[in-house]
């Protein structure tokens, strides 16, 4: 199935899938596939969004054990399958990523062409190692190593950039991402019932306001017997940082219009990226 589109500068519609997810890989990879399907036969979507961790259960002693290589894994197979069938680009969420020569594990995001080509795989930059008595405490860095790369994806006359979960915490990732010309930012996340009341909504909307993009997250769905319970609440934040879809904390459909003609208003008129002093302060990517 194939929805011509227009590829002027206007936008397009997204879809964020806020999935169950469980022990079996291949009931998770199937119940995301579905998803998908209804995502774009039932409401026209031209990017499909997956959360964080979608086929595994999200925790360090799991991602050994579920990983798999990207394009060659059934996981990535799967989405490279679909995206062709629909005709759609589809930002897959994340996997444990392995690489067998590097003897690393990577929490992965792959972005699928409406061809079915593997357009950028970008892996976690900022791993997730956090202590809060009381609260949580967690280290990626025990088995996850940490990605180098940005990616950054045309999409029908717009530029978006990717991030994972804990990448949204900074700034500079972001700014740079819009530096690079971005109007969306997308990051797929599990933020936790900690973490999610207080940061979830303000970090997607300050993304948001610092770039001047539409920000999305995209959470698995609240499990609350899982060891790593997620918070939920997918959204899509506007340029002026305005909340204009979500979720609450079970499996969902989130959708949302993209406007690049808001994005487009919105720099205009608040210019902040041409008054910035560059003379005194940049933020800048370092080339390897």
């Amino acid at each position: 199935m194939n929805i011509a589109h227009n590829m002027a500068r206007a936008g397009f519609r997204i879809a964020l899938l806020q999935l169950k997810v469980g022990s079996n890989k291949t009931e998770n990879v199937e119940n995301a596939l579905g998803k998908i399907r209804n995502a774009v036969q039932e409401h026209g979507a031209r990017v499909v969004a997956l959360p964080e961790c979608f086929n595994s259960p999200y925790g360090t002693k799991y991602f050994s054990e579920y990983a798999e290589e990207v394009p060659t894994g059934e996981t990535s197979q799967s989405l490279s399958a679909v995206a062709k069938e629909l005709g759609i680009y589809l930002i897959g969420g994340t996997i444990p990523e392995k690489v067998d020569t590097e003897n690393k594990i990577y929490n992965t995001c792959t972005v699928w062409s409406p061809e079915g080509q593997l357009l950028a795989k970008y892996r976690k930059i900022h791993l997730f190692d956090i202590d809060i008595p009381g609260g949580i405490t967690f280290r990626e860095s025990d088995v996850l190593t940490g990605g180098n790369q940005l990616a950054v994806i045309p999409v029908d006359g717009a530029k978006i950039g990717i991030g994972i979960c804990y990448d949204i915490r900074f700034d500079e990732l972001a700014r740079i991402y819009r530096n690079q010309g971005c109007d969306v930012l997308i990051y797929p996340g599990a933020f936790n019932m900690k973490t999610g009341p207080l940061h979830w909504e303000l970090l997607a909307r300050a993304r948001a306001n610092d770039t001047q993009s539409y920000v999305a997250t995209i959470s698995p769905a609240r499990d609350k017997e899982a060891g790593y319970i997620a918070w939920g609440h997918s959204m899509v934040v506007d340029p002026w940082a305005k909340v204009v879809a979500s979720a609450k904390e079970h499996e969902d459909i989130v959708l949302a219009d993209v406007n690049l003609k808001t994005v487009d208003e919105v720099r205009a008129q608040i210019p902040i990226f041409r008054q910035r002093r560059t003379d005194m302060y940049e933020t800048k990517l370092q080339k390897s």
